[in-house]
């Protein structure tokens, strides 16, 4: 997961990076608003983590324009302020949820995965595709009940197409979640995570769980649950024009 925090306390910042990496979370983060906005264009982010007080405004602004440009990543903001005004404007302001500093570093990570697996139309932290199961909280994959033994990048790599099921994403999406920028590798190691991970979910008795859109990336298609939420015009791009191997 590839997170975006807006946090101008270096000392604060620095804790919560180390928090959301212990929880092999890529993290990017922003010291004012107008640098938060711009990543926010730049980057697909599972999730945003907005301060309320910035040096150039409040995050409840910023939160307000990164609604008004129609990116609908979850939003979680943090504040020192208590009071259920407070609480209520950020949620008004287009936020998915609100915690008070000082907070528990488990439940900061546990709020961040309810509000991605919400918005990616998952109501429980136990992610079941086509027989596959993924568990967010303890960070394993099952399949008949036994795990799966997948490295930390064979994990990233099948949450990321697990939570987008439906839609095609491309080697450079895996990179920039895997490695947000920082030292990437060939786009061509992609290529070898993927097919590493085949080889262990079909040895587990699960063939055809990642299909490869010929030119454009990789997709997991859920054939077993409700439909994907996603934008219409997507689906409609995917359904038209891709070809699973």
């Amino acid at each position: 997961m590839r997170i975006l925090l807006a946090e101008d306390d270096r000392t604060i910042a620095k804790g919560i990076n180390f928090i959301l990496q212990q929880s092999r979370m890529v993290v990017d983060t922003a010291e004012t608003g107008a640098e938060a906005l711009e990543l926010a264009k730049l980057y697909d982010y599972d999730a945003i983590i907005m301060d309320v007080m910035l040096p150039d405004g409040e995050g409840y602004e910023v939160v307000r324009r990164i609604r008004a440009a129609r990116n609908n990543a979850p939003i979680l903001m943090l504040s020192a302020q208590t009071r259920a005004q407070a609480k209520i404007k950020g949620l008004q302001a287009g936020a998915d949820d609100y915690m008070a500093k000082p907070f528990d570093q488990d439940e900061l990570v546990a709020r961040l995965h309810a509000i991605i697996r919400r918005s990616k139309g998952f109501s429980h932290s136990r992610l079941e595709v086509n027989g596959v199961v993924m568990d967010l909280a303890a960070r394993e994959v099952l399949v008949n009940s036994q795990p799966v033994p997948l490295t930390s990048k064979e994990y990233a790599i099948l949450e990321l197409l697990v939570l987008r099921r439906g839609a095609v994403l491309s080697k450079e999406n895996f990179l920039d979640h895997l490695y947000g920028g920082i030292d990437e590798p060939d786009a061509k190691i992609i290529d070898v995570f993927i097919c590493k991970l085949r080889k262990k979910l079909a040895s587990s008795g699960v063939d055809n769980l990642i299909g490869t859109v010929w030119g454009r990336g990789y997709i997991v298609r859920d054939t077993t649950g409700a439909a994907p939420r996603l934008p219409a015009a997507l689906a409609a791009h995917n359904l038209a024009e891709a070809r699973v191997a």
